[in-house]
Parts: structure tokens; C-alpha cells; sequence
């Protein structure tokens, strides 16, 4: 039975370097998503060294390219919408992983109990999370894969009797 976060974790995991620029980064998340057959929303930042200094995620680059003021576009019939996506994608050439990445990480250890890894997502919003040991990778869990395994215990549930 899968009770543990080193059951459930994928070793199979994608870094990235804080010194990646941000168009390089979508580059590397389309291609990583195109290997693994699942699409790919985050990977943890490693520094040089191969110490985990972050997490990029899906949401940390759309945040960057949303303009300022899109609160105040359904009151505006002149806006150029392909100007401002291109604009958007022409500033984060010059931006590094390390200016949007989340710098405060929450990892957990291999012994973690499943329902904890649960807990912490969900109380965090959190949907991916280093497995650690003694400062080493192991894995990453990521909420798919927790609820999944939870599924697979619902048809796996034969009645009493």
C-alpha cells in the first residue's frame, strides 16, 4: 500500500537554473511536457551547486505577464490585446528564473504520510512538493499523483463481507 511520499513521488523530475531566461524556461517546459506525456507545470530552481534555491510554476510566468491594469479592460474598447501579448512576451526575454520564481519552498521528507503531503497542498496551495533528504532531491510529488493514488483506492475498495 502506498502510505509514504517516497511511493508516490516521481523521480523522473525537470530543474531549471535561476539563471534561465524566462523564454528559455517556456522552451524547456514545452519540451519537457512533450517527453513525459503529461504535461508539465512546474520544476524546482537549482543553483550551480545543485541546491534547490526555488520553484517555477505555470502560474509564477502568466503572473509576470499579466498587464498592471486588466481590472479596468472591460471599460476599454481600443485595446490592442496581440499588441500587449506581444509586448508581455518581448519584456520576459530579459528576465531571469530567479526575478519570478518562489524562493520560499516547502519540501517534504520521504516518510511523510500521505495524508500530511495532502494537508500541507491544501492548507499551502500548493501543487507540487520536493521530497528532501539530508539536503538531497529524491523526488517531487505533485498533487496529481497524491489524488490519483487516492482514486485508485476508491475502485480498489471491495465491500465488506
Amino acid at each position: 500500500m502506498k502510505t509514504v511520499a517516497r511511493d508516490i513521488m516521481d523521480t523522473g523530475f525537470h530543474t531549471i537554473s535561476p539563471q534561465t531566461p524566462i523564454s528559455e524556461a517556456v522552451k524547456i517546459f514545452k519540451q519537457a511536457s512533450g517527453k513525459e506525456g503529461r504535461r508539465i507545470f512546474g520544476m524546482m530552481v537549482l543553483d550551480d551547486s545543485g541546491k534547490l534555491v526555488g520553484m517555477l510554476s505555470m502560474y509564477d510566468i502568466l503572473l509576470f505577464m499579466r498587464p498592471k491594469h486588466v481590472h479596468i479592460w472591460g471599460k476599454m474598447d481600443d485595446i490592442d490585446l496581440a499588441g500587449i501579448i506581444d509586448r508581455s512576451c518581448e519584456k520576459a526575454k530579459s528576465i531571469r528564473v530567479g526575478d519570478i520564481m518562489s524562493q520560499e519552498i516547502v519540501t517534504i521528507g520521504p516518510n511523510t504520510h500521505k495524508f500530511m503531503i495532502l494537508d500541507i497542498m491544501i492548507k499551502q496551495h500548493i501543487r507540487r512538493l520536493p521530497v528532501v533528504e539530508n539536503d538531497k532531491i529524491l523526488g517531487i510529488v505533485y498533487i496529481s499523483d497524491l489524488f490519483y493514488d487516492v482514486l485508485d483506492r476508491f475502485t480498489d475498495v471491495r465491500p465488506p463481507g
